[in-house]
């Protein structure tokens, strides 16, 4: 879903924005199959002793995070998941800046949008957009477990010709939301390394040739601070000056 889509109701305020999730997997939905990065605590690092050291000795989930984790993990596409130590940090971000509004890109079943739920105060929001409320249903019954249903505002794009259109959107992503979030806010945008295709993507493979650019496009943008994480399938922090 296209910040062009989401209503001018949903966005009212946001210009005090304080953190915008981008998830990339919007971008490979159409395919059959779907490269599962290493890192990622539920793909093959979840027999790693050192990934599981690092899980025992941080992780503090909700229970009802936990219970959608496990219901997630029970889906064929659960690779699009966020794993669970990216969205633990990314909700402390959001914390530590006291950020009262969020807009996720990007829903899948809903886990980060419950644990974003969970960081903000009472009054805070989350506006969750994506394009396929079949997954997100999923999610639902544990955002109301969780007492959150309500700072949550789920936005559905009712009619889309194609997902591929949505592939080389990353960029107008990135601009709409530097100018929505306040000064200090943050833009986490996920997958940007792609299941390592950036460092040679192919002529005719458009998603991978977006994020390529928009990693560039970010190294050189002076308007904000960056950090690029090896953290799952890669997780760029731009931090607006």
């Amino acid at each position: 879903m296209a910040f062009r889509d989401v209503s001018k109701e949903a966005l009212i305020g946001t210009l005090t924005l304080g953190l915008v999730f981008i998830a990339g997997y919007l971008f490979g939905q159409k395919r059959k199959t779907f490269i599962m990065n290493l890192s990622k605590s539920h793909g093959k690092e979840q027999h790693n002793p050192l990934m599981q050291y690092v899980l025992r000795h941080s992780m503090r989930e909700h229970p009802a995070l936990a219970k959608l984790r496990l219901r997630t993990l029970e889906h064929d596409g659960n690779a699009m998941m966020v794993s669970c130590e990216q969205s633990q940090f990314m909700a402390n971000l959001a914390r530590l800046i006291k950020s009262k509004k969020v807009i996720e890109i990007g829903v899948y079943t809903g886990y980060n949008t419950l644990s974003m739920a969970l960081a903000l105060p009472d009054d805070g929001v989350v506006v969750a957009c994506d394009i396929n409320e079949k997954y997100a249903d999923m999610g639902k019954p544990f955002w109301k477990e969780a007492g959150v249903e309500k700072k949550i505002d789920l936005r559905i794009q009712p009619a889309l010709d194609t997902l591929d259109a949505e592939k080389v959107n990353y960029d107008p992503y990135y601009e709409k939301s530097l100018q929505l979030i306040r000064k200090g806010g943050i833009i986490a945008i996920d997958n940007v390394l792609w299941g390592g295709r950036v460092l040679q993507p192919a002529a005719d493979d458009l998603d991978t040739l977006a994020i390529d650019r928009l990693n560039k496009k970010l190294h050189r943008d002076a308007r904000v601070s960056l950090s690029m994480l090896t953290v799952g399938d890669g997780l760029t922090l731009a931090f607006k000056l």
